[in-house]
């Protein structure tokens, strides 16, 4: 059996970007994208990464940080199949050659999807134009003994739905890390656009999930750089989601609805994200 060496991470967050939408949200803020969380795990020689950015540029800075480890990449863990969690996959493949992508067999079907001429030209390239990197499924599935790293097993948890079908988390018991994904929200703005038809109920099951493997980091997948990796980001998300149940039944119009809600949580980034929830669920009730 492989001796066992102490384990650590480290997150890098890119920050947020501008896209190619250029009517004002209410408040008359442009819409951008929120910050995204990749977290490096490594032992003294090897190391495991989790959710690769989304542009070319932001793969690129992420790959300088990998290389200034100077750790052996040897898996890219993706969390789920939104694209702005795996899209540089395939750039930092090239760039250290021999890391194997891992991925649940859900999460993968929703990459192909997503990774689809059909939606990148759709929603992807229409966005950032130029800019997102060509994104060929790479993943295949963890294996059921989990990813092994220098002795120490990291385990891929699925969850459910929770900001979309389908997801996992990332749980390391030797150091009582989880990198959650966007199962969990650190100070950013929790996008619901695919929470209708109960999905927002099974949500506050997957931060059960999250919460009984009682960690003592929890990486975010979308984050506010300046908060630290607290587990009760756990429970900051689920008030989050029942303050946006409530006011999705009191409210009775988008505008209303993102007034309210960034007046609830004035400290969260990018509002664009309310308006996406409001757009998308508002619709869904009338």
């Amino acid at each position: 059996m492989a001796s066992q060496t102490d384990l650590a991470y480290e997150v890098f967050i890119s920050d947020p970007i501008p896209t190619s939408v250029t009517d004002p949200l209410p408040n008359g803020e442009l819409f951008s994208w929120s910050p995204m969380s990749t977290t490096l795990i490594y032992g003294e020689k090897n190391a495991v990464l989790v959710d690769p950015p989304l542009t070319i540029e932001q793969t690129r800075r992420v790959g300088d940080w990998v290389e200034q480890s100077g750790k052996h990449l040897e898996h890219i863990y993706i969390t789920h199949g939104h694209g702005d969690h795996w899209f540089g996959s395939g750039p930092l493949v090239e760039r250290f050659p021999g890391t194997v992508v891992l991925a649940s067999e859900d999460s993968i079907r929703l990459m192909r999807k997503q990774g689809s001429a059909e939606f990148r030209k759709e929603q992807v390239d229409n966005l950032f134009p130029g800019q997102v990197p060509p994104s060929p499924v790479l993943a295949r599935p963890v294996p059921p003994q989990g990813i092994l790293l220098e002795g120490n097993v990291l385990r891929s948890v699925e969850v459910g739905h929770s900001d979309t079908d389908d997801t996992t988390v990332l749980h390391v018991p030797s150091i009582g890390l989880v990198v959650a994904g966007d199962v969990v929200y650190n100070g950013v703005h929790v996008y619901l656009s695919e929470s209708a038809d109960g999905g927002r109920a099974e949500w506050l099951q997957a931060l059960d999930a999250v919460e009984r493997l009682a960690p003592r980091h929890v990486v975010c997948g979308h984050k506010n750089k300046a908060l630290p990796d607290s587990p009760a980001t756990i429970e900051e998300t689920r008030q989050y989601i029942r303050d946006a149940d409530r006011l999705l039944k009191e409210t009775t119009s988008q505008i209303e609805f993102f007034n309210a809600m960034c007046s609830l949580h004035p400290e969260r980034l990018n509002p664009a994200v309310v308006w996406l929830t409001a757009t998308a669920l508002m619709d869904a009730q009338s």
